[in-house]
């Protein structure tokens, strides 16, 4: 769930935000924050998408997330005041409004924002959770129609062929966010493929059978 799927209050939020911050444009590869930095600034996503990271122990890149318009990235370190605990870089082309620290705390003193930064907080809690539930329970396969049915839900456009999705992740940050290794991702596409639920281009899929994938994936038909 996105900040945009959620209710007035987190609107509230977002409107102080953009009433303090500035525009700022992020090109590909661009790192909004760092792992490990000081918290001086929050983010509201306006277009584009963004990822966010973390580096294990060994050093191998951990995709948390893909955040995208409407969203708030940023607020954890403003609340806590520990250091980032990701990385987020932008995945395309970027824009976003760049508001400081002391301008989300200044919107928390009122409840309504407050509570809508709870909100954020809580549906990014149950994606975690749903996250850890799909790691002891799906294959690769399982999870990675999951994941195309995030990125369908919340990114993609319907046409009369299909859902098309932009799919700017390569292969490793694909199979990093479905916790699985590259040559099981691409095995469980090249499964979908042949079961003709999508179909593949550089950096974009079409979605074509909605219900195999929630089958794949587990989930509950909508409604």
């Amino acid at each position: 769930m996105s900040v945009a799927d959620l209710p007035s209050d987190a609107d509230l939020l977002s409107d102080a935000l953009r009433r303090d911050g500035h525009g700022r444009h992020f090109r590909r590869g661009q790192a909004l924050f760092t792992e490990g930095d000081r918290a001086e600034r929050v983010f509201l996503i306006e277009s584009g998408w963004v990822m966010i990271s973390c580096t294990s122990p060994e050093g191998r890149e951990i995709v948390l997330g893909i955040r995208g318009s409407g969203e708030i990235i940023g607020e954890m370190s403003t609340v806590d005041g520990e250091a980032r605990s990701a990385t987020a870089v932008a995945i395309g082309d970027v824009d976003a409004t760049v508001s400081s620290s002391a301008t989300l705390t200044r919107a928390l003193e009122g409840a309504a924002a407050a509570r809508g930064l709870v909100l954020i907080l809580a549906a990014r809690l149950r994606d975690a959770d749903r996250t850890r539930i799909q790691f002891a329970t799906l294959d690769t396969l399982g999870r990675v129609a999951d994941r195309l049915l995030e990125l369908s839900e919340r990114f993609g456009q319907d046409t009369g062929d299909g859902i098309v999705v932009e799919l700017p992740l390569s292969q490793e940050q694909l199979a990093s966010w479905c916790g699985a290794s590259r040559e099981s991702t691409v095995k469980a596409l090249s499964t979908l493929r042949s079961l003709n639920c999508i179909t593949t281009g550089r950096q974009s899929l079409v979605i074509h059978d909605l219900t195999a994938l929630r089958v794949h994936a587990r989930r509950r038909p909508p409604g």
